[in-house]
């Protein structure tokens, strides 16, 4: 059973989705490039979200800087090592792409395939892929737009 519940946030329309244990298993953004959509089954039901929507408000307040919130997003052993990765980078700061590789032990050539493990992030803003800069300090990809990015990076101070 997946569970399902829409917040309202500076970003748009929240999609959150959570497994039967309430842990939360993607967050979407409006329009965000491989987000989710509700599927036939799924129940609509706000109780399993408490907690995610109080650290959400805290943090678009600019009161919360680190989510405890329990987090299941399934993919290939590769992308597991990236998004754990992502989980280490602090509010505030930025890292490359090429950071994050050397993080996971991959060489400069796996730069691309960490980028595509970033982008198939399932758990925007909780996961913090927004904190993902190009080496040159540009504001590259966001699966959920950049000026979504922009306003992420400027809530945390890191523009």
């Amino acid at each position: 059973m997946t569970y399902w519940t829409t917040l309202d946030s500076p970003l748009g329309s929240l999609l959150l989705t959570a497994d039967t244990d309430g842990t939360l298993t993607s967050l979407s953004v409006p329009g965000q490039k491989g987000g989710r959509t509700v599927q036939d089954g799924w129940r609509s039901d706000a109780g399993p979200f408490r907690e995610v929507e109080q650290q959400l408000a805290a943090y678009f307040a600019g009161d919360l800087k680190e989510f405890r919130l329990p987090l299941r997003a399934e993919g290939s052993a590769f992308r597991e090592r990236v998004w754990a990765a992502l989980d280490s980078v602090p509010y505030g700061a930025t890292t490359t792409y090429g950071e994050i590789a050397a993080r996971i032990g991959a060489s400069r050539a796996a730069v691309r395939a960490v980028g595509g493990a970033i982008g198939a992030n399932p758990l925007l803003v909780l996961r913090p892929c927004h904190r993902v800069i190009g080496a040159d300090g540009s504001l590259t990809g966001y699966a959920g737009g950049l000026e979504r990015k922009v306003e992420l990076l400027g809530l945390e101070g890191a523009l």
